[in-house]
């Protein structure tokens, strides 16, 4: 199955409107997820409470935000992902991301900035103890007995008792566990510090990569870390990251550019080229099982998007390469993830 989603990032862009407008597009084409970047570095909005807007307004694509677990406390970054995933009835993921700079340390003041290493592990950690808290609910932990006047089943709550590096967690959340059970990880793992905590968490992985044997590599590389740490390595999703500038007409795809792989520029690999191209390089890749798909962020927001969505992707149905309708509800369902099992309520799970 063929995985496709997109940015809908915009600079300087505050109107909830034109982030509606971009989800409802990608939706229309039938892409699994849009993301929508966040940093402490710049100014922008909050992603997920600008996803947290989009979602009533769309019906089944995913939406991820990004999600900073350095400076963040993760009791409060797990039930905000996890109300997404409520108003979204189980469309949320998470783009785990982390704050390296000393400027961005200073915005907070609690202490100094990390080395990459340090706070990839630390965002493990969230990424461990948010799937924590999500199961300290079990999933009929809400009675709602009313002659009774009993609203939970307390026997159904778990205390998580995590002790990180840097944070501690005794539970449970204050949201009851999420429609998806966990809301979908993602992780950019082209850099190699954040491509263990992929690796070992994450649902999807994204890599930038500038030709098919560079990304078989890395889909290698992070599947076989996968299976080290006792996951199933066809559950991870890899997905290539390429910055699309389909232009304003139909041309063919500029030198290094095409079926035979995008450039390699300061931003990351970049496609610059016509729709048809690019449905082209996105077969043969997928084709070659180099990657489970691609993440694709339009250079210009509102112009490219629609030219991948009525161009690229509408060609790549018509080739039955990829889906015309979605098979589900949720963001799991769209990426063939099956819904995890609560920890606290199996045999042999945490206490």
């Amino acid at each position: 199955m063929l995985h496709l989603s997109a940015a809908v990032d915009q600079t300087s862009a505050y109107d909830a409107a034109s982030y509606v407008a971009l989800a409802r597009l990608a939706e229309r084409g039938g892409l699994d997820f849009v993301t929508l970047d966040d940093t402490f570095a710049r100014p922008g909005p909050d992603a997920l409470g600008v996803l947290s807007r989009v979602a009533p307004a769309t019906r089944r694509i995913g939406l991820v935000p990004t999600v900073t677990t350095t400076h963040t406390e993760p009791f409060h970054v797990q039930a905000a992902v996890a109300t997404l995933d409520w108003v979204s009835r189980g469309r949320a993921g998470w783009r785990i991301d982390v704050s390296a700079t000393e400027g961005e340390a200073r915005l907070f003041g609690r202490r100094p900035a990390a080395p990459a290493e340090a706070l990839w592990q630390e965002a493990g950690e969230v990424a461990d103890v948010a799937a924590r808290l999500w199961d300290s609910w079990e999933d009929d932990a809400e009675i709602r007995d009313v002659p009774s006047g009993r609203f939970i089943d307390r026997d159904k709550l778990h205390h998580v008792d995590f002790q990180g590096t840097s944070f501690s967690v005794r539970g449970p959340s204050i949201v009851p566990r999420p429609p998806q059970g966990h809301p979908v990880r993602v992780v950019d793992a082209t850099d190699g510090p954040a491509r263990r905590t992929a690796a070992r968490y994450a649902d999807v992985a994204l890599v930038r990569a500038a030709s098919p044997a560079q990304a078989a590599a890395v889909r290698h590389e992070l599947r076989a870390a996968a299976a080290e740490f006792g996951r199933r390595p066809d559950e991870l999703r890899v997905l290539a990251g390429l910055l699309v500038d389909l232009g304003d007409g139909e041309r063919a795809a500029e030198p290094g550019h095409g079926g035979g792989g995008p450039r390699q520029t300061v931003q990351g690999p970049v496609y610059r080229g016509g729709p048809v191209d690019l449905a082209e390089l996105i077969a043969t890749w997928h084709g070659e099982g180099v990657v489970d798909g691609f993440h694709l962020t339009p250079a210009e927001p509102l112009r490219d998007l629609e030219r991948l969505v009525n161009g690229t992707v509408a060609l790549l149905q018509h080739r039955g390469l990829f889906r015309t309708f979605y098979p589900g509800s949720t963001l799991r369902e769209h990426l063939g993830l099956a819904r995890p099992a609560n920890q606290y309520a199996v045999p042999g799970g945490a206490s």
